[in-house]
């Protein structure tokens, strides 16, 4: 299952793209993706915030931020159940195979 639209981090609105998977490792689900270019966010990482609360629609979990990328996103991951809901509006939530 995976997302993209609109979220909020530490009450920043933003627009992610976030996937999840089971780890049979540990048991748990893992979840992960890029904030795109926000400099409010890249500033929160680089002043040594890590841990946020990544919200969509009106599910909050809490989330690591982990490391800028080249174009300035950010990548954000989590543990336990995705901030996404189930049945995303249409539009927003997107199955995409793995290849």
């Amino acid at each position: 299952m995976s997302y993209h639209g609109p979220a909020t981090v530490a009450g920043t609105p933003v627009r992610a793209r976030l996937s999840g998977r089971w780890e049979p490792v540990d048991g748990r689900y893992h979840w992960g993706g890029r904030i795109e270019p926000d400099p409010t966010v890249a500033r929160l990482l680089r002043s040594g915030r890590r841990d946020v609360e990544l919200r969509i629609a009106d599910r909050a979990r809490p989330a690591r931020l982990a490391e800028i990328d080249p174009w300035g996103g950010v990548r954000v991951t989590g543990v336990g159940e995705p901030p996404w809901p189930p049945a995303a509006a249409p539009g927003t939530e997107c199955e995409t195979p793995e290849e």
